[in-house]
């Protein structure tokens, strides 16, 4: 009977701290909290081919995007410079800040943006894009 009792007792605790964890994890729709931010996260490996002349013109279409396209918040990027090997040739991340899910649906097919992708597209090797609500 003691073991069972115990059995019992480590079930509830293990449910109750699962379902802590998932609530904790849930990705709100349009934001976590007012101080949220919605960071949409550019990573580009650039082609052999590509001309550095080439990436600085990128570099600076990309920059531009903020004051072409109201919806971006806030923007930074920059050159890897991480000492431990393992970029896997991304040179370059860009981050354009968004205040709602709304703000972004309208940046991406927004016509600015669309020119730089198609810009883009015959210097890049690869790319990685993540989204994700600061906390």
């Amino acid at each position: 009977m003691k073991n069972i009792s115990l059995l019992f007792l480590i079930a509830i605790l293990s449910t109750s701290c699962t379902k802590t964890t998932q609530e904790a994890n849930k990705e709100p729709m349009n934001s976590e909290t007012e101080s949220s931010v919605l960071r949409h996260v550019v990573l580009l490996k650039f082609n052999e081919t590509s001309s550095p002349e080439d990436i600085t013109k990128l570099e600076n279409a990309f920059a531009a995007l903020p004051s072409k396209i109201k919806e971006i918040k806030d923007f930074e990027w920059g050159h890897n410079n991480s000492p431990e090997g393992l970029d896997k040739g991304f040179t370059h991340c860009f981050f354009v800040s968004f205040e709602s899910e709304e703000d972004r649906a309208i940046y991406l097919p927004h016509p600015s943006h669309q020119a730089f992708v198609d810009m883009l597209g015959p210097h890049v090797a690869d790319v990685l894009v993540l989204d994700y609500w600061t906390k």
